[in-house]
C-alpha cells in the first residue's frame, strides 16, 4: 500500500526526527565515554557512567527501536519498497544489525554504571569508559546517512521484476 503524498511527509519527518536524534544522542554518548576514558577526578567517571546508562536507556534505544519502526514504514509505504534498491535494504540491514547490537550492548552499560556507583575511587580509576560500541555505532549510522542521501542506484533482483511487471500494460 502506497501512502499519500501528506501521510509520507509525516511519515518521512517523524523518521528523520528518530534518524537524527539517534545519532545526536550517540554523539553525546562518546562525550561522556570520553570524559570516562580521560578523566582522573573519580566523581567525573562516576558520573560519566551514570549519564551514560541514562542516555542510553532513555534516548538511544527509543530513537533506535523509532528510526527502525518507522524506516520500515516509510519504505514500505512509498514506491521504493524494502526490497526493490539495495540502497533501501543494505539501511534496513545495517539499522536493524545497529539495533540489535545497541539492545545486547546496553545490560553491560547497566552493570558497569552500577559499579561505578558501588565504587570507590580506585575502583573507578581503572573502569574507563565506553568508546568502542558508539564509535563504531556512529561510524554506521553514518553510513547509513550517506546511503540514504545520495541512494546509490542499483535494483535488487526482485526490484527489476517488480519493475517489469509495472512496465507490461495488460491488454483488455
Amino acid at each position: 500500500m502506497i501512502m499519500g503524498p501528506s501521510l509520507r511527509k509525516f511519515a518521512f519527518t517523524v523518521h528523520l526526527a528518530f534518524s537524527v536524534g539517534w545519532i545526536g544522542a550517540v554523539v553525546a554518548y562518546l562525550v561522556l565515554g570520553s570524559s570516562a576514558v580521560t578523566s582522573k577526578d573519580a566523581q567525573t567517571v562516576r558520573a560519566a557512567w551514570i549519564a551514560m546508562e541514562l542516555i542510553g536507556w532513555s534516548a538511544i534505544v527509543p530513537l533506535a527501536c523509532g528510526s527502525l519502526l518507522t524506516g520500515l514504514v516509510v519504505s514500505l509505504g512509498t514506491p521504493w519498497g524494502l526490497f526493490r534498491h539495495y540502497w533501501v535494504l543494505i539501511t534496513f540491514v545495517l539499522t536493524v544489525f545497529s539495533t540489535v547490537v545497541l539492545l545486547l550492548h546496553m545490560p553491560t552499560v547497566s552493570s558497569l554504571a552500577h559499579v561505578a556507583r558501588q565504587a570507590d575511587g580506585a575502583v573507578l580509576g581503572g573502569l574507563g569508559g565506553d568508546l568502542f560500541h558508539p564509535g563504531v555505532g556512529l561510524l554506521v549510522l553514518l553510513v547509513i546517512t550517506v546511503l540514504n542521501v545520495h541512494k546509490p542506484r542499483g535494483l535488487t533482483p526482485y526490484g527489476w521484476r517488480k519493475q517489469r511487471e509495472e512496465r507490461v500494460v495488460p491488454q483488455p
